[in-house]
């Protein structure tokens, strides 16, 4: 099967962003991870930090740009997102951070636009993102 130039990206949904501070829930599909979901399938924990909020949030765009394929759409004070590109079929994932104000806290949530199973492609890479952002944060 041959897939056009844009392969199998997928339209960019519509339930992005925040609603009430909180990001879009997971589909009951396994490709979505999310620090702020309950179910132990989609959990992940948020990304927490010991520093100011501008450092924080210059930490984690370094992490993002240091990604391969990664293309930031959104950046709005306390939401961004962030598209990732596979190389061979080009699926899109959504990534999307939410700085909480309140508390030195990043609430993430990685999601496939197409398909049902990623193969924790999603999780493995907020588990990167979150590692590199420590290995930053502590000076690594």
């Amino acid at each position: 099967m041959l897939f056009g130039i844009s392969g199998c990206s997928g339209s960019r949904p519509e339930k992005l962003g925040l609603k009430n501070k909180l990001l879009a829930p997971c589909p009951e599909s396994p490709n979505c991870v999310l620090s702020q979901q309950s179910d132990e399938k989609h959990r992940v924990q948020p990304i927490r930090y010991d520093v100011s909020l501008e450092v924080a949030k210059e930490r984690l765009s370094q992490v993002i740009l240091s990604l391969e394929k990664a293309r930031l759409i959104t950046q709005n004070g306390d939401y961004w997102h962030v598209e990732f590109t596979s190389r061979w079929l080009r699926f899109v994932d959504d990534v999307e951070f939410y700085f909480v104000e309140s508390e030195p806290l990043i609430h993430l949530r990685s999601a496939s636009r197409l398909g049902y199973s990623d193969y924790e492609v999603n999780r493995k890479r907020v588990e990167k993102i979150r590692f590199r952002f420590e290995n930053l944060v502590n000076g690594s």
